[in-house]
């Protein structure tokens, strides 16, 4: 491998602000010019680009808090993004 195809931290910082800008632009076109508060399981999945067994993994270790109405169970916008940029406390 040569030196210059290493990735160093600054790169992956970088990559990481270019992919939450993109996501977020993302749903904010998803919802039309606006951008949703509440979020479906499905509109979740596909955000994030993981199976219906994982997002469930994610709420079952608490992770990623959810409000259940009926049988649909909503996420919070505010509450994904703070995953994507580092974790929940």
């Amino acid at each position: 491998m040569q030196a210059s195809e290493l990735i160093t931290k600054g790169d992956l910082n970088e990559f990481k602000s270019e992919l939450l800008t993109e996501i977020k632009r993302l749903v904010q076109l998803d919802g039309q010019g606006q951008s949703k508060k509440w979020l479906k399981s499905n509109e979740v999945r596909k955000l994030l680009k993981i199976s219906p067994g994982t997002l469930q993994n994610l709420r079952i270790n608490g992770t990623l808090s959810f409000t259940r109405i009926g049988s649909i169970m909503y996420y919070k916008l505010e509450d994904i993004n703070k995953l994507l940029e580092g974790g929940l406390q």
